[in-house]
């Protein structure tokens, strides 16, 4: 009866001396636990910068900007105003044209500030707005920019079309909003395949431009501007020599354009580009040598398929303009 008693009381010492340690190496887990959350804590701390600034690149330049960036300013930049469109972002200040906001830009524009004219900031309206990044134009003065960035860090949006995508992008990265960026560039190629597929045949042969009146006067543009990139680049129609021709905004006259004879004609006319000459869309329309033209002679004359202040080469002047052909040319 002894010897069975010390056997029981060994056993209860030994479960005793097992849950000691036990109790001990849950301590040493949890607190090496809690050290391993202090420490991936402080390398997510360590990896910001210590300003709270993050860097973004774009085209080549880096940028360094808020970690959040929230207050937007816009000047100058038509095209991140068309992107801000198509992302659904409100800037706090934004260009006004004729010293109002344009209608192309409402769905943004509802909380913003006019901060001046396409060429003309307000530097001290955008200094009261407080912007965390400022959107600038690559057609800005070395001055001009040199003011703006005195304000707030600011970036400046290529003008040139080929880069619409990395303009998109731009606002997508500072905004957050990558995903949707990636969608609306997916779903435009996608359509854009489905639009090549449907009228290369119709259109092969044919000659399709587009012009636009400023002052009275239609200008052509090179073919990687304008509404051309589509039309040439995105679609592959033939581009017509007085288009392959011209380097920039190229004034073209009634003759040059009755030679180059057009099969379809897109023409963009605002009233605000052309104040002097508030009856040059009609006074075109009706000149004899315009009307034998192809493109008249057989009613494939499109006037204002899209907003006349669009700028052609972003994403939303894009999506817009395919649907417009879409609608116009393949029937």
């Amino acid at each position: 009866m002894r010897n069975k008693f010390l056997f029981i009381s060994m056993i209860a010492v030994f479960m005793l001396i097992l849950a000691a340690c036990g109790e001990k190496k849950t301590t040493e887990e949890d607190t090496s636990t809690d050290s391993t959350k202090e420490e991936v804590a402080q390398t997510q701390d360590d990896s910001s910068n210590e300003n709270g600034t993050r860097t973004i690149d774009y085209l080549g330049e880096s940028y360094e900007v808020p970690d959040k960036v929230e207050r937007i300013v816009v000047t100058g930049a038509m095209e991140a105003m068309e992107d801000m469109v198509v992302l659904d972002v409100h800037p706090v200040g934004a260009i006004a044209v004729g010293g109002k906001f344009p209608e192309l830009y409402a769905a943004v524009t509802d909380k913003a500030a006019s901060i001046g004219e396409k060429i003309k900031p307000n530097f001290e309206k955008i200094l009261e707005l407080d912007p965390d990044v400022i959107l600038g134009s690559t057609k800005f003065p070395e001055e001009v920019q040199s003011k703006l960035e005195k304000i707030a860090p600011t970036i400046l949006v290529s003008h040139i079309s080929t880069n619409w995508e990395s303009n998109l992008n731009l606002l997508a990265e500072l905004t957050g909003k990558q995903a949707e960026a990636e969608k609306i560039l997916s779903t435009y190629k996608a359509d854009i395949e489905a639009a090549k597929s449907s009228l290369t045949e119709k259109l092969e042969g044919k000659k399709v431009a587009a012009i636009r009146i400023r002052g009275g006067q239609a200008y052509v543009y090179p073919k990687e501007v304008f509404l051309n990139p589509v039309l040439y680049g995105e679609l592959g129609l033939e581009v017509p020599a007085e288009i392959a021709k011209a380097k920039s905004q190229e004034a073209i006259s009634v003759e040059q354009l009755a030679d180059m004879n057009p099969d379809y004609l897109f023409v963009q006319f605002s009233t605000d580009e052309n104040a002097d000459a508030p009856n040059a869309l009609e006074d075109f329309k009706k000149n004899p040598i315009i009307q034998n033209i192809n493109a008249f002679k057989n009613e494939q004359v499109f006037v204002n398929v899209v907003n006349p202040l669009m700028e052609g080469g972003p994403a939303f002047s894009r999506i817009t303009f395919l649907e417009a052909i879409q609608q116009n040319l393949d029937k």
